[in-house]
């Protein structure tokens, strides 16, 4: 047995062979991390930007400074539905709000909408100091909703409003406010969201008045403002109606803004979901949407990476 602890000296070609393959990880590990920092958003046809209920809520749970420079590195120009509050702090990282949330509080801001005029005198104001808000720091956009078809969403036990008065009630609604959507330079577009699943309060809306593309599509030809469009939400789209290529369409000139998330579930944008998202987004592209597309998926892993994924499949 060899007790002798003094180290055997290195010949020279051991010592250059170590050498070289030591440089040669250290040089692949400098590429991996330039790749994984390198922006996800390339090609310039889509304006990415990130839902930010999704990801202060799950996974890591950042809040809007973090989201931001998430966003920042991922090559979005916005993290969207952040209180008029926090307006200033998009500024500060050089983003934009894309689209606008409302303030229903106590209420999610799709319960109760333009459907039922009960609630006008909330809905109408929360929309106008929206509108307001968006204006005053330049963002483009502020969301709007038909509201539940129950006339008292709060009790189980309540009388529905039907689906050809609802319409009718959202119409004269919306007239009430997109005057001053008008004047301010802001687009109030309008959620389709499906009443289907209901395994999770923020994946279905049982109830939901406006669950398919066309009757929301009816509201605003109705309404014919060109400051009142759709928001193409692809996952509820799926969910209800299916079809997206032919919906995309048929209904481009109407869409104002688009959401993503993977169906079922809601989740990434990967392939345990069934929509084949680059031809969908390539069909907005074709019909001239020049608008952004807003990734509002739950994440079940790790958001960073997920995100990474939802806008390199979709950056088409």
């Amino acid at each position: 047995m060899n007790t002798d602890p003094s180290p055997r000296p290195l010949s020279r070609r051991e010592l250059l062979r170590r050498t070289t393959a030591l440089t040669a990880g250290a040089l692949a590990l400098g590429t991996a991390s330039r790749l994984t920092a390198a922006p996800a958003a390339t090609h310039g046809r889509i304006k990415h930007s990130i839902v930010q209920w999704p990801f202060e809520t799950f996974g890591s749970k950042w809040n809007l400074d973090q989201l931001c420079e998430v966003a920042k590195e991922l090559g979005c120009v916005s993290v969207e539905l952040v209180p008029d509050k926090d307006y200033p702090i998009l500024k500060r990282h050089g983003l934009i709000c894309a689209i606008g949330q409302i303030d229903m509080n106590p209420d999610p801001p799709f319960v109760k909408g333009f459907n039922n005029p009960d609630h006008w005198p909330r809905v109408i104001k929360a929309t106008t100091d929206a509108i307001d808000a968006a204006a005053a720091f330049g963002f483009p956009n502020v969301i709007c909703f038909t509201g539940y078809s129950a006339r008292q969403p709060d009790d189980p036990r309540s009388r529905h409003i039907a689906p050809e008065r609802g319409a009718r009630n959202c119409v004269a609604g919306f007239k009430q406010v997109v005057g001053h959507a008008e004047q301010k330079g802001v687009t109030l577009c309008l959620e389709m969201l499906n009443s289907r699943e209901d395994s999770h309060p923020m994946k279905g809306h049982p109830g939901y008045q406006g669950d398919h593309v066309d009757y929301c599509l009816d509201i605003l030809r109705r309404v014919s403002s060109p400051r009142l469009k759709l928001l193409f939400d692809i996952y509820h789209v799926q969910v209800m109606d299916g079809d997206l290529v032919r919906r995309i369409r048929q209904s481009g000139e109407f869409i104002g803004h688009v959401h993503t998330a993977g169906n079922p579930g809601r989740g990434e944008l990967d392939d345990h979901q069934e929509i084949n998202f680059p031809p969908v987004l390539r069909a907005l592209v074709e019909v001239g949407y020049r608008g952004y597309v807003g990734h509002e998926f739950i994440p079940t892993r790790d958001a960073r990476e997920g995100l990474r994924q939802a806008i390199t499949v979709c950056d088409v």
